[in-house]
């Protein structure tokens, strides 16, 4: 008999939920996962349009699901995700639905459940699933918040920065990020269609992209402090973030080295590379790496730390992947080599 973690995934038709389930499907702890359409029916992988409604949940008990892998827009987890808990499960939500605990960052999503108790006593259960910051508090939880892809590259590149306290807020702090097509998603739109995408680059959502408050958030910004600016490339997958601070002090490579090279010593899905190595989306792809690359001006001062991910994978399905095996006590290696 097959032995291993049961768990299921809803939304396996989307990008994302297409590696989640390539990846779940080869991991050696975990048999193959249950496959569920939006309407909870098990099915191979066909789901209808617009349906919502709840899957089964006795369905679920009775396989000895353990594990519910959300991979749905956000309306549709903010409403699985309270049923599956109450159910007895835990949940990786990959959606935006419950990483965000402070109301003027949830905002932007106009969530209608907003001012319920449930989903206020959802947030506070939720953990944010950057597994290089959060992995004790992952191991425990019911209900995992699966980070953004742009937000994830953010975070890593800056956090360490942050706190050693040797970035000079005052002066702001820019991210120039850019995005392959398919993180938009596999809906269709006048701006991710081939005639518009192709030969081109363009910037989006500036001042109001989802991500800015998360980033923000997450790394105890103001709002004022920090200018996000998405764009999106005419590739397929990938991202690259390009971001620029000023450093309190002057400081040499060797000591910005440092600080990224101690706060990712034992983080296995991290990469730093020495300056004047710059990471590229090229050597990230199809892999769950974060690569982290630097470039100091000569005064000591002006940094540009640049950031590479897979928005598939490390900025996804692999980071769910990732959270499940802390969530088991696995080593975050298990499934993504």
């Amino acid at each position: 008999m097959a032995t291993g973690l049961k768990t299921a995934v809803v939304g396996a038709t989307g990008f994302s939920g297409e590696e989640l389930t390539r990846l779940l499907s080869r991991h050696p702890k975990v048999q193959a996962p249950m496959l569920l359409s939006r309407s909870g029916r098990q099915s191979e992988g066909v789901a209808p349009e617009r349906e919502q409604v709840s899957p089964s949940w006795d369905l679920l008990k009775q396989q000895k699901i353990e594990l519910l892998f959300l991979a749905t827009p956000h309306e549709v987890s903010r409403e699985l995700a309270p049923e599956a808990i109450a159910a007895g499960l835990r949940v990786i939500d990959l959606s935006g639905a419950w990483r965000l605990k402070q109301q003027q960052h949830r905002a932007i999503y106009e969530f209608k459940d907003e001012d319920s108790l449930t989903a206020a006593q959802v947030t506070e259960k939720a953990v944010y699933g950057l597994p290089e910051l959060n992995a004790e508090c992952i191991a425990g939880a019911r209900l995992v918040a699966n980070p953004g892809c742009y937000a994830t590259s953010v975070i890593l590149a800056l956090a360490p920065l942050l706190k050693a306290d040797i970035v000079d807020r005052s002066r702001g702090i820019i991210s120039d990020s850019k995005s392959g097509v398919s993180g938009a998603g596999k809906a269709l739109s006048a701006r991710t269609h081939f005639i518009s995408v192709a030969d081109n680059f363009s910037a989006y959502s500036l001042f109001n992209h989802r991500h800015n408050g998360e980033i923000a958030e997450q790394l105890g910004l103001d709002t004022s402090e920090f200018t996000f600016t998405p764009h999106l490339l005419p590739i397929p997958r990938g991202i690259l973030s390009t971001i620029y601070l000023y450093l309190k002090r002057k400081m040499n490579s060797a000591e910005v080295e440092v600080c990224f090279r101690d706060a990712y010593t034992d983080k296995p899905w991290v990469r730093v590379l020495s300056s004047p190595s710059l990471p590229e989306i090229r050597h990230s792809l199809h892999t769950n790496f974060c690569d982290l690359g630097f470039c100091l001006a000569d005064d000591g001062q002006r940094l540009i730390v640049i950031a590479c991910l897979d928005n598939l994978l490390k900025g996804a399905a692999g980071q769910a992947v990732q959270n499940m095996n802390l969530m088991y006590g696995w080593s975050e290696q298990d499934g993504l080599q």
